[in-house]
């Protein structure tokens, strides 16, 4: 029986141990499932984080994006309101660049010689496909209206004597002046008393390659610095008058600061010069700073009389060039003209300063940014016969338009 008894009894220790075997089997695979459950909900929890941070970093991106949108749009919307401000407010200042910028007032033209008075009027809008329009069209300027009904949008007329201003429309507009800048080239070449017999040779500098203008000094010409100066005073001669200004001492960027530093000692203000031929608009002044120009030019005898010669030909080897002046009006005999110039690029309009005697009084006239190809010099006939016709009234010293600001 003891060993019955042994056998079952080890019969029920190997069940025993086969029991607990199975059993801490599976309480080990409880846990790998449970541990792989575990790892499976972290690994889950930690993509929902991820999704959530992607969420909302992409919607701080949104939040920014919108954010500038908005203040694009803000920005826009602030710059139509600065823009149609400025129409309203009558802006009178033609300037391309910013820091340039100076605002002239409304102007109202009141005239002792008629009883008509203009009120002031709003800056214009440029019109649609008006890209060839002068600076003053495309602020309105010729909107401004006047006794004479002239043509330029910008008139001056003063007495040379007494400084008396007998007529002026739109004086302190600052506008694109055109070839009047090569009155300053002048002066400022007659007053560095350089050697007018020296030879100067145009080169491919000279050509402009601002507006492409013609010309028929050929680079490689050869001519005398006198020559060239009473081409650019009489014919308005671009290549001459560049060529003045590369050759003086220090090279044109020289020459340019000369005319800017000339324009301050003469107390012209609105005035600003970048280049010696007045191709760039950039070039600009107001009526009242040219008329000063036009006094201290008139002071040099040579500039006189290069500027109103009729015509002057140019000898170049075996040919001649037969150059005339730009100004009609110097043949004219019922005019006595001291000094003149004009001017055009599209920005300008036709321009024209003179110096003239009428009525046995000496006058400065400056006309800017007239419309038409000979409007310029009939706004000049239109005050020559006003002023004769006020003179023989005993009335020129009362016959007096002014510009005065709008109330």
């Amino acid at each position: 029986m003891v060993p019955a008894q042994a056998a079952r009894a080890e019969a029920t220790k190997s069940s025993t141990k086969a029991s607990a075997k199975k059993s801490s089997s599976k309480s080990s695979a409880a846990k790998k499932a449970s541990s792989s459950k575990e790892r499976v909900a972290k690994t889950s929890a930690r993509k929902k984080a991820a999704s959530n941070q992607v969420a909302r970093s992409s919607a701080k991106k949104s939040t920014r994006s919108e954010s500038r949108a908005e203040r694009l749009a803000r920005v826009r919307a602030e710059a139509r309101q600065a823009k149609v401000a400025k129409r309203s407010s009558g802006i009178r200042h033609a300037v391309a660049s910013g820091s340039d910028r100076r605002a002239v007032r409304p102007l109202v033209v009141r005239s002792h010689l008629s009883s008509q008075s203009a009120n002031s009027f709003s800056g214009l809008a440029p019109a649609p496909g008006a890209a060839r329009a002068s600076y003053g069209q495309l602020y309105g300027l010729h909107q401004t209206p006047d006794p004479l009904e002239l043509k330029s949008s910008v008139a001056l007329v003063m007495d040379q004597d007494t400084n008396e201003v007998v007529f002026a429309k739109n004086s302190e507009a600052i506008l694109p002046i055109a070839s009047l800048t090569k009155l300053m080239t002048a002066l400022v070449m007659v007053e560095a008393h350089l050697p007018y017999d020296e030879a100067v040779t145009i080169t491919h500098d000279d050509v402009d390659t601002e507006k492409n203008s013609s010309s028929r000094l050929a680079v490689g010409t050869t001519l005398t610095r006198g020559e060239l100066l009473h081409l650019a005073l009489m014919s308005s001669e671009n290549r001459a008058a560049h060529a003045l200004g590369r050759t003086y001492p220090g090279g044109l960027g020289a020459f340019v600061r000369v005319m800017n530093a000339k324009a301050r000692s003469l107390g012209m203000i609105d005035t600003r010069y970048v280049d010696p031929t007045g191709l760039n608009s950039g070039n600009q002044s107001s009526a009242k700073d040219l008329a000063s120009l036009v006094k201290a030019a008139y002071q040099h005898p040579l500039i006189r009389d290069l500027s109103v010669s009729p015509e002057h030909a140019v000898n170049l080897g075996n040919r001649q060039l037969q150059y005339r002046n730009t100004n009609s009006l110097v043949r004219n005999p019922a005019w006595d003209i001291g000094l003149q110039k004009t001017g055009y690029i599209v920005e300008a309009g036709r321009c024209l300063v003179m110096q003239a005697r009428m009525a046995g009084r000496k006058f400065i006239m400056v006309f800017l940014d007239s419309s038409g190809k000979y409007s310029r010099q009939a706004d000049a006939e239109r005050v020559r016969r006003w002023i004769e016709e006020a003179s023989m009234k005993g009335a020129v010293g009362s016959v007096t338009l002014t510009t005065l600001n709008a109330s």
